[in-house]
């Protein structure tokens, strides 16, 4: 008999619903349904540029951040070029740069999750033409500080595409969390990520945007599929900016969640390293394949890469606390027979 899923922990996906100011929002444009949203999404792309204290030219809105993302390989990726990433990262790198007739470059991770940023330059070509950073990183959690990205934006040839992909970047506490922003002036081949699918838990209405430079983002905006972004998800992204202080306190729930799920798990024995997203990582040598086995039985669906590593999505206290009460009783005896 198939066990039941009680937490989905898998997906990095909010705890919470939206806002009721943001489903009120929502059930108003349902009952305009009938209507097309805006040929291109003018609106919301002034409303997220205002949000963001920068020029409308300089914001491209798509479906979600990974509809983005496409978005940006269409236009600068041509037959025989190249697409480098860390690997492990996000799943769907590898399966966009195969969209675009790219060759996918992963370059692995260091031993404690980190991106080899030295490693990415080396590998950075002729045939280049996007290099991806995400940061925090998805699935370790491992951060890129302001002093490492500034000094690998500069060593990048202009003629690459640097996409930070943030995510994450509103559960990111650490002193040196990176204002992408401030260095858009001075690296015109950079284009920075983001969403409302995470922080601002929204992932089922698929809205993420990027900035960049005005080149850079009219060329994104070519690509833009006409009536891409519905009604219901304009709304909600409009009411969410209104809330953001509600939603705030929701980020700083997760994070304090997130810090006590890793202590609770490292004095149970699990090595887990600071992260900063929504998310735990535990690693091998750590037994994270009996680990996933247990937390299934428990009824907790997780992100399992055999023989790798182990993402559980911070939930809200109930999950957390089922995870902590499922991992309890298989380090120990596992510890004690090493």
């Amino acid at each position: 008999m198939d066990i039941p899923v009680l937490h989905r922990l898998a997906l990095n996906e909010s705890p919470y619903p939206p806002l009721p100011s943001v489903r009120e929002a929502m059930h108003r444009a349902v009952a305009q349904a009938h209507r097309y949203p805006q040929f291109r999404p003018d609106d919301l792309t002034e409303r997220i540029a205002a949000w963001c204290r920068v020029a409308p030219d300089r914001v491209a809105v798509g479906s979600g951040s990974v509809g983005v993302a496409l978005q940006l390989l269409r236009a600068v990726v041509g037959p025989g070029d190249s697409v480098a990433y860390a690997w492990r990262t996000f799943d769907a790198y590898p399966l966009l740069a195969a969209m675009v007739g790219a060759e996918p470059v992963p370059i692995p991770l260091s031993p404690a999750g980190h991106q080899d940023l030295d490693a990415l330059l080396a590998t950075l070509n002729h045939r280049t033409r996007v290099v991806v950073l995400c940061n925090p990183h998805n699935p370790t959690g491992t951060l890129v500080t302001a002093e490492a990205l500034s000094a690998f934006l500069r060593q990048v040839p202009r003629h690459v595409t640097v996409l930070l992909d943030e995510a994450y970047v509103e559960f990111a506490r650490h002193a040196d969390v990176p204002d992408a922003l401030t260095l858009l002036d001075a690296h015109p081949n950079l284009l920075v990520l983001r969403t409302f699918s995470k922080a601002y838990g929204l992932a089922a209405l698929r809205v993420g945007y990027g900035i960049g430079s005005p080149d850079l983002v009219e060329r994104i905006r070519r690509q833009q599929l006409p009536f891409g972004i519905n009604a219901v998800a304009t709304a909600a992204v409009e009411a969410s900016l209104r809330a953001e202080s509600e939603l705030r306190a929701r980020v700083d729930t997760v994070v304090a969640e997130r810090e006590r799920l890793r202590r609770e798990l490292v004095s149970l024995g699990w090595r887990v390293r600071r992260g900063h997203a929504n998310s735990v990582w535990l690693a091998a040598p750590d037994p994270i394949d009996e680990g996933a086995a247990v937390l299934t039985d428990a009824g907790v669906q997780t992100r399992h890469y055999p023989g790798e590593g182990l993402r559980l999505t911070v939930g809200n206290r109930n999950a957390n606390d089922t995870v902590l009460t499922a991992l309890a009783g298989l380090r120990a005896p596992l510890s004690a027979s090493r």
